[in-house]
């Protein structure tokens, strides 16, 4: 286990009507003027926007709006809102919905704070040193964002997709989460949330550095309770308890507690960012296809925690086989679980099912050159990605 400082001071209010608390919580922590930020209708329609005004009013705190964040958040929409911010004098940020909207919240949270382009931020030309406070009422697992100081945004004229963060200034200060006003999310969105999550653990998981039993047992067991309880949801989607499971793993997930001591990798997840910022597919699908090819190329090249994973997470006895036959029956059930319990795309061909197969294949080139162009020639942790893997882990994506 190497070395670590781990932060993490949201407070976080979990349960039935828990979001009728948001003005409390943020009169609590300093807010004078909200900028309240969510996504689509659904928040409007479900009735939970006004709930969480009229908490503010209670509160006599004010507060403007700015709606419309779309999935696979973009840049547009961060400058729209730093623009608002500013001409309202905003000094705290709430974000009502998904990783989508916190992230949009996040980064116009340090945005407003800085001179510059806020983009600078994302390619690292410049760090966060100020951010406004950030509060959060989540309606979907999957990107952990409510528990973490991360944000990833997509800049529309160049399709980069890449992520920042700041451990102390973008955790958000409160995070409510009530699971009931995750019952009447689409099974599409409750699936490719609970790849989004899984896949947040492994990145974690997929680690060199020795001697990490805890944390390997932590990802081990919170991947174990996403797959049973995923599973009742997908069964029962008015489920209160297993979606109240699904959605503190989410936080769980992403908040840094199952990746302290170890170096991460993160590889799978700029992979898949290549393919969402061309063709704005959902990202946990995404996930769901490039993480087991990723799993599948580590078998024959880096096979350790995949055969931990296939073991202890499956089940798949030592004596199934040699080291990459027990990784690759893993990876098979792994697969398994995405496809026939979650419903979700697991080969290129079913993600871009508006491509021909000749498209995808003339696609992959773009996908590792702006991949590279955007990580360096040769990155990744776990195993060192050249334009040459890469290329092979999207050909594995294929089949």
């Amino acid at each position: 286990m190497i070395d670590f400082t781990f932060y993490s001071p949201t407070e976080f209010v979990f349960g039935r009507e828990t979001e009728t608390k948001a003005g409390e919580l943020a009169k609590q922590y300093g807010a004078g003027k909200v900028m309240i930020v969510y996504g689509g209708g659904s928040a409007v329609k479900s009735g939970l926007l006004d709930r969480v005004k009229q908490s503010l009013d209670a509160a006599g705190i004010s507060h403007c709006e700015l709606g419309g964040v779309q999935p696979n958040p973009t840049d547009k929409k961060v400058y729209e809102g730093i623009a608002l911010a500013k001409a309202e004098e905003v000094d705290f940020m709430l974000a009502v919905g998904g990783g989508s909207v916190i992230d949009t919240a996040k980064s116009i949270a340090c945005g407003v704070k800085y001179d510059g382009d806020f983009w600078d931020f994302y390619v690292g030309k410049a760090p966060i040193t100020a951010a406004l406070p950030v509060g959060v009422v989540l309606t979907i697992p999957a990107a952990g964002s409510e528990g973490s100081g991360n944000a990833v945004i997509t800049n529309e004229q160049t399709q980069q997709k890449l992520g920042m963060g700041h451990p102390m200034l973008l955790r958000p200060k409160f995070s409510i989460l009530n699971p009931a006003l995750t019952m009447t999310l689409p099974a599409w969105h409750t699936a490719s949330g609970v790849c989004d999550m899984m896949v947040h653990i492994l990145e974690r998981y997929f680690s060199n550095t020795q001697n990490t039993e805890i944390s390997d047992r932590l990802c081990e067991g919170v991947l174990m309770a996403i797959i049973s309880e995923a599973r009742k949801v997908m069964q029962n989607p008015q489920d209160y308890d297993a979606r109240a499971n699904v959605m503190w793993s989410g936080m769980v997930a992403h908040n840094g507690t199952c990746g302290v001591g170890r170096e991460e990798d993160w590889s799978g997840h700029q992979m898949e960012h290549e393919i969402s910022a061309v063709y704005d597919v959902t990202h946990g699908a995404g996930l769901a296809v490039v993480t087991p090819a990723y799993m599948t190329f580590m078998a024959a090249h880096n096979p350790r925690r995949m055969v931990q994973f296939a073991e202890r997470v499956f089940g798949v006895p030592a004596n199934f086989g040699t080291e990459e036959e027990v990784a690759l029956e893993g990876i098979r059930l792994f697969k398994q679980f995405l496809h026939d319990d979650l419903k979700l795309p697991v080969t290129l061909d079913d993600l871009l099912p508006s491509l021909t197969r000749q498209q995808i294949e003339e696609a992959i080139p773009v996908f590792v050159e702006h991949l590279h162009k955007n990580k360096g020639q040769r990155f990744g942790a776990f195993y060192p990605l050249t334009p040459e893997v890469s290329t092979e882990i999207y050909r594995l994506a294929l089949k």
